[in-house]
């Protein structure tokens, strides 16, 4: 293995003094081989992207943007870069030069990407989701002259560290390094830098691919550079970066105990090279080595990881109306990761146009918007006067902010700017279950199969927010109106606004603030105040009787009687198949039907103590084998 990596790296280093030195002076390039059609609008849709994408990359948190114009064949989709450690003005200014040279250095291109010390241009026409796999990387062929097992050791040590800071602590998904080494090289410096639109992991598993595949070849050389569009490395024995670094770990080898001066850097030759893309595309770059690398990095998620830490207080101070106005960092401390910025919003809704609003609640709007990388989102715009939009806001973060599972709605991001609180969520394309449902057109939509699938996936999400997470959260407003439908009819829990966090230990709380939906809140929340786990499987076991009947609670059409009477009454009578949704096939399993009005009678039992835990109605709802006993009336029965 160690010859043949010798014989490549032997290869390159011949090819690249075929080609003749060159300097690491940027601007480093590449252009693809796609020319522009005489007459083509591409350009001027480049000149359109370039009046904006570098204000909006030197305004993000992330120093990150990306966007997209024109129609095609004339579409361009382009994204911009900049370090972790510039600020908002050398961005812009970077941004803007590269903008001025790009199309002339790349003339006639569809394609092009150009690094500038300090940032990052890309374009091209092929789609919003590509990215190029080509690759510039130098190394500084000044060998350490002693010690150079400690210093490659060192090397590996510190990169590894720097990636693991960029990907997992910092929402900019950057990191700068610094280490001891010895009177040779006193300091060894290293920088590692992803898009923040990659999760971590992704962005991890990116910086691993660079270090894997070139610190071999940068073995005991003074230096060395891998730039990919996504993900960059870089490491010196000299500071090549502004600010203090983030990461610092001892050296491999003591300092010598001298008074002495370290000495100045060693000159040394760098030597440049990019490898070219895939799919027949070819870069045509002065001086710099063509390489065939990994495949492109794609499926770009926005789902990060992060904790949102709240100080306890009594559970009657915490239900008291907040002030109406919180600071970004009164709210948000510790889900730096998740803020976007407001211009980001206003243009993903058109300003938060009537066209795109989905609905409106009591504490406010939600408006459909797409981002510039094309992907949907639904943004909650919390009311500016509404102090429970306040405590709405808080609750949802604390809430929300920590919870992953395939049936509870995806928090994306959170804005704080401009006096507005604005909550972004993936965006659910079928809407919420209470507009399809009671609708008599579209509940045609909704068969037993699909009822079915729709109640096993409430249970199954409610089971882990109640037992199967580090947080135990009781949502206390379940209602079909909260529950939304994915493409394929998957139900997804949304809308924590009202939510409660348990200790582990906890089993119930106490509110003097009861606020709820009439119908679905459990009798000892209305009348005590008294809420737990088991206020949840009430509010479940009523909506469970609403899927299979198609009429919500509080629809009075048997015999003017209230969902939960009527129920209750046909099944002691024997004839609540009676009740099932008229829509449904009548080739329906009514066995299946029927053990889930039998869940949902469980339910809905006044005494909480009766009503079954979710990971109980989880199983009841997953076998047949399982024994049911036998329910009592309904809370609130009407006889």
């Amino acid at each position: 293995m160690e010859h043949h990596l010798v014989l490549y790296v032997a290869i390159v280093a011949v090819a690249a003094a075929v080609l003749g030195p060159c300097a690491e002076g940027y601007p480093w390039q590449a252009c693809s081989d796609s020319s522009l059609a005489p007459g083509s609008n591409y350009l001027a849709n480049i000149n359109l992207i370039a009046s904006f994408l570098p204000k909006n990359a030197s305004t993000s948190p992330f120093l990150f943007a990306t966007t997209e114009a024109g129609a095609a064949p004339d579409k361009v989709w382009a994204r911009a870069l900049c370090h972790g450690d510039s600020n908002s003005s050398s961005c812009f200014s970077c941004l803007t030069q590269a903008f001025r040279d790009l199309p002339n250095v790349c003339d006639d291109t569809r394609e092009a990407t150009m690094y500038y010390s300090s940032c990052m241009l890309h374009y091209s026409n092929a789609s919003k989701d590509y990215v190029p796999d080509n690759t510039f990387w130098y190394w500084e062929y000044t060998n350490v002259t002693s010690n150079t097992g400690q210093f490659n050791s060192l090397v590996a040590k510190l990169l590894n560290a720097t990636a693991d800071y960029a990907a997992y602590k910092s929402a900019r998904r950057f990191a700068s390094g610094e280490a001891d080494f010895d009177l040779e090289f006193p300091k060894l410096y290293s920088w590692a830098q992803c898009t923040p639109d990659l999760t971590p992991a992704r962005c991890r598993d990116c910086l691993a691919q660079l270090t894997k595949l070139y610190l071999p070849m940068f073995a005991d050389g003074t230096g060395g550079k891998a730039l990919r569009v996504t993900c960059s490395f870089r490491y010196q024995t000299y500071s090549f970066f502004d600010g203090p670094a983030l990461v610092r770990l001892p050296g491999s080898a003591p300092l010598p105990s001298t008074g002495a001066p370290a000495p100045a850097p060693v000159p040394t030759v760098v030597r440049p090279s990019a490898a070219t893309t895939t799919g027949g595309r070819k870069y045509s770059v002065p001086g710099m080595i063509l390489i065939v690398l990994l495949p492109t990095i794609a499926a770009i998620n926005l789902v990060a990881c992060f904790f949102f830490w709240r100080r306890r207080q009594p559970q009657a101070k915490a239900d008291q109306p907040n002030p109406s106005y919180l600071s970004a960092a009164e709210v948000t401390e510790g889900i730096d990761s998740m803020l976007i910025g407001i211009s980001t919003l206003r243009a993903a809704t058109e300003n938060f146009a009537e066209c795109n609003k989905l609905g409106e609640g009591g504490f406010g709007a939600v408006y459909k918007g797409t981002l510039p990388d094309g992907k949907e989102i639904a943004v909650k715009r919390l009311s500016k006067s509404s102090r429970q939009g306040v405590e709405e806001l808080k609750n949802e973060l604390a809430s929300v902010a920590k919870l992953e599972h395939k049936n509870l709605v995806t928090l994306l991001g959170v804005c704080l700017e401009q006096q507005e609180r604005l909550l972004v969520y993936e965006f659910v394309s079928n809407g919420s279950l209470d507009n399809i449902l009671f609708e008599a057109e579209k509940s045609t939509q909704l068969d037993w199969v699909k009822r079915y699938q729709i109640i096993n996936g409430i249970a199954q999400g409610l089971e882990y927010l109640h037992e199967n997470t580090e947080l135990k959260v009781v949502h206390r407003d379940l209602k079909a109106a909260n529950i939304l439908l994915d493409m394929d009819m998957n139900p997804k829990i949304s809308d924590f606004g009202i939510a409660r966090i348990f200790e582990q230990d906890q089993t119930q709380g106490i509110t003097n603030r009861v606020v709820g939906t009439n119908g679905y809140m459990a009798p000892e929340y209305v009348i005590r105040g008294n809420y737990s786990v088991k206020s949840d499987s009430f509010s479940f076991g009523v909506l469970v009787l609403e899927i299979v009947t198609g009429r919500k609670n509080n629809h009075k059409s048997w015999e003017a009687q209230d969902l939960l009477t009527a129920v209750w009454e046909r099944w002691t009578a024997g004839t609540v198949l009676d009740m099932m949704d008229r829509c449904l096939n009548t080739s329906v399993s009514k066995s299946g039907v029927l053990r889930c009005i039998h869940v949902g009678l469980l339910c809905v039992q006044e005494n909480p103590a009766d009503r079954p835990l979710m990971s109980s109605v989880v199983v009841m709802l997953g076998s047949d084998t399982v024994s049911l006993s036998a329910p009592s009336k309904p809370a609130f029965y009407a006889n």
